[in-house]
Formats: C-alpha cells, structure tokens, sequence
C-alpha cells in the first residue's frame, strides 16, 4: 500500500520527473511559468546586478544571457512533453479506431432491426475489423511517433494538410474496394457477380478516381515543393515540439491559413458525399458527381498556389545608426548600435524565445547573437522587421557587411555599412 501511494504521488498530476506524460506536461507548464515570470521581472528592472547598472550594453547582454539559458530549459521541457504526448497519443488513436468499429456495428445493428440482416452488413462488418486490424498494426509500429497519425506528421514535425486529406482519401478507397470483395464473396449467382464487376468499372467511378489522383499527387508534389523551396532558401521551416490536430488548418505560426482550410474543408466535404454514397447503394464504387470532382481539383489548385505563394528568405531593406533619446547624430562606430530593418526575420513557427536566441547577424567576419530585450508578455528585439545588435569592437573600420541568420538557417541578402574609428 505504502508503494502504491508513492508511486501515485510521484507520477501523479503534478509529477515532473518527465518519466510519465503528466510529469513531462507539468514539467514544461513549471518552466514556462518560471520563465515568464524571470522575463517580466528582468522587464521591469529586477534581479539586475548592481555591477552592471553603470552599462547599457552590458546589463542588456547579461539579461539576454539569463533569458536565453532559461529558454533552453523550457525548450528541452517542451521537447521531452511532445515526445510524452506521441507516446501516449498512439493509445488513444487505438482506441479511437475501434469505437468507430463499434460504433459501425451498433449502428448495423440498429438498422437491421426490421429490414433484417443482409450480407452487405456482414461484408460492411468484416471489412472494417480488416482495416481496424491494419490500422492496428500501423499504430503499433510507430507507437513512439503517434500511432495511426504518424504516416500524416511531415518533417517539421506537424500534421499535413496535404497527406492527412490523401490518407483520408485513401482509407475511404480501401474500405470501398474491400467491401465490394466481401460481398464478391458472399454473392450466390452469377447475376449477382456480374453486378458487382460492372459496378467497379470506370464509367461508374471516374470522377472517385480522378479526386484519388488528385489528392495523392498534391501530396506528393507539396512534400517536393517544400523540401527544394526549403533547401534553396525560399522557405523557412521551424520543427514543431509536437504535431497537432489544428495543424491541418493552419499555417507553421498556428494563424488560421486561407489555402489549407479551403482545402480539408473541400474535401471533408466530398468525403463525407462519398460514404453517403457508399451507404446508399453498396453494390458499387461510390458515384462522385463530376461537379464535385471538379470542385476538389479547384481547391487542389488552390492549395498548391498557396504552398508556391508563401514563405521566403528574409530581406534587409536598411541598416541606420540607433539613436536614444538625447543622442547626437553620428555615424557608426565600434560599440554603437545599430537598427536593421527589413522583412522576414523570424520565420512562423520561430516566436519561442529559444528560437529568437539562435538569431545571428554577421557584421563583417563577427557574428553578433541578437540579444533578446525583454518586456511584460514579450520581448521588443527580435521582431520581424527590426533587429537592434551592438556593433562589436573586432570588426575594423572601413566599409562592412551585415547579413542576418535566421532561426530556421535561412540567409539574407548583404548590406553594407560605413564604420568609422
């Protein structure tokens, strides 16, 4: 008895050790607590060391320091509670998959009551514990990356639009193609077969087959997209700690996204029009009018555009001497600050104060960490159109380049500067 209360209070609701979803949970919700309230409090002029009063620059890197070394606590905090979370999500999608089973046999059952029990009910039956059974074993294999979901996570580590609205489509298909091969099975005369075969031939199902094309060749063209827009520095991407559902509908920042939206919205639609088909007459692949085909492959082409149109490389429009109040106008020297101006700093996906501590500009052969400035809530620099960096005592006088370095790696244009002695 002795044991089992301890170990209930050591993995219970407020456990940290990380070795149970709700410690690694409570753990991170601590960090980011101690965190905000470090960041608010060094804000507002707390816990600074006298030492460093005399000194702008330097109490703002010493804060920066603190900041950025609490940040990486709470980013392995987030990490190890993602990785709790897809252990424990591969469970739920277990459980999940057989109440559908369930739910489609009780749901059989009830309908029957009256009209009697017929062999496509028992075809419906069996193909859907075949396809549990397969998703079973999907889920078991990648138990550790969030069971069924995890065909659907791409590599940032979010869940897909594009392959969650091919995998939906694909289940759909499978289900239809192993129900129409039970009831093959279950079919007494030749008439019967015949009916079957016919209701599998293209004039029935094209427009089915067209959106199944569709939707697996978005899938694949994103993921190429993607991946050469990332790799030449057209696009920045952020890994996410974990996958989320919301992710189908947003863009990397978590804001609602136009072109991925219209998308599974389309498509749940058309999905759903399709298992009403398949219901309403089991005998054949289900009948996709082609308008709504035609409807799908609009919002394909959407999406696609969509996927073109957005991101990019970050842009320096302007680089200009900071200026405080009461200071003269001068040019820059050694030790001055200066203010760069431009576009596309912080990638979506990158506002963690962790990731706004990997900011770099290289101001000629020195690279300059951007120092986080800290207020109530969050932070003044970085922002995404202005990084404010010391101008460093090694680099020489002369005419110098400033590039900046983002989060997600991704290089700005250069440009240069005047530093005098």
């Amino acid at each position: 008895m002795a044991v089992q209360v301890a170990r209930q209070e050591t993995h219970g609701g407020g456990c940290t050790c990380g070795d149970c979803p709700h410690g690694a949970r409570e753990g991170h919700r601590r960090a980011v607590a101690e965190f905000s309230a470090k960041r608010d409090g060094l804000a507002a002029g707390h816990g600074l060391p006298a030492a460093l009063a005399h000194s702008a620059g330097a109490s703002r890197q010493w804060v920066s320091d603190e900041l950025t070394q609490s940040a990486v606590t709470v980013a392995e905090r987030s990490r190890a509670e993602g990785a709790a979370w897809l252990h424990l999500l591969w469970k739920r999608t277990l459980f999940t998959v057989w109440a559908l089973v369930v739910a489609l046999l009780l749901a059989q059952a009830l309908t029957a009551i009256g009209a009697g029990w017929t062999s496509a009910r028992t075809a419906g039956m069996l193909t859907a514990v075949i396809v549990g059974a397969l998703l079973t074993g999907v889920a078991h294999v990648h138990r550790g990356r969030g069971g069924v979901l995890a065909p659907l996570v791409g590599e940032d580590n979010r869940l897909s639009t594009s392959r969650s609205v091919a995998g939906a489509w694909v289940l759909l298909g499978g289900y239809a193609v192993l129900f129409l091969a039970w009831e093959l099975v279950f079919a007494t005369t030749s008439r019967e077969r015949d009916a079957l075969l016919a209701g599998l031939e293209l004039r029935g199902g094209g427009g089915l087959l067209a959106v199944f094309a569709v939707v697996c060749l978005v899938a694949v063209a994103v993921r190429r997209t993607v991946a050469v827009r990332v790799s030449g520095q057209e696009l920045q991407k952020v890994p996410a700690d974990r996958p989320r559902a919301a992710d189908i509908l947003t863009d990397d920042a978590g804001r609602g996204h136009f072109a991925d939206a219209q998308y599974a919205v389309i498509n749940a639609a058309a999905l759903l029009f399709t298992a009403v088909s398949l219901a309403r007459n089991p005998g054949r692949l289900p009948e996709l009018p082609w308008g709504l085909a035609l409807l799908v492959l609009v919002s394909a082409v959407t999406y696609l555009a969509g996927k073109y149109a957005e991101g990019g490389r970050p842009v320096i429009h302007s680089v200009v001497r900071a200026r405080e109040a009461g200071d003269l106008d001068a040019p820059i020297r050694t030790g001055d600050d200066i203010e760069i101006r431009g576009a596309g700093f912080v990638p979506p996906g990158a506002q963690s104060p962790d990731r706004l501590a990997r900011m770099v500009v290289r101001i000629g052969p020195v690279h300059v960490h951007v120092p986080l400035v800290p207020v109530a809530g969050g932070f003044t620099n970085p922002t995404d159109a202005v990084l404010t960096v010391p101008v460093p005592a090694d680099v020489e006088p002369g005419r110098v380049e400033v590039q900046v370095v983002t989060a997600a790696g991704a290089e700005s244009n250069r440009c240069v500067i005047e530093v005098t002695d």
